[in-house]
């Protein structure tokens, strides 16, 4: 597990810095399909933005599974 992304604050920026996706901690738990700016796009960018902070490869099958950006999190953190 990395600390640099270890709680949801920190996830919470790198989407609003780096997705432009502005969540509050409330958001992490809301379906996926809540979020109309949400697509495999914006996905493959996730992807390649935390690999360069963790500095190692994210399971994408696992990402793909997830239906929260919480349940992203826990993969992010799990990995």
């Amino acid at each position: 597990m990395t600390t640099t992304l270890a709680d949801t604050t920190e996830f919470r920026t790198l989407l609003e810095e780096e997705l432009g996706l502005y969540l509050e901690e409330e958001d992490l738990d809301r379906p996926l399909d809540d979020f109309p700016d949400w697509d495999s796009v914006l996905l493959l960018r996730l992807v390649t933005v935390v690999e360069g902070v963790v500095g190692g490869r994210i399971p994408v099958a696992d990402l793909l599974q997830a239906r929260t950006f919480r349940q992203m999190h826990q993969v992010v953190t799990d990995r």
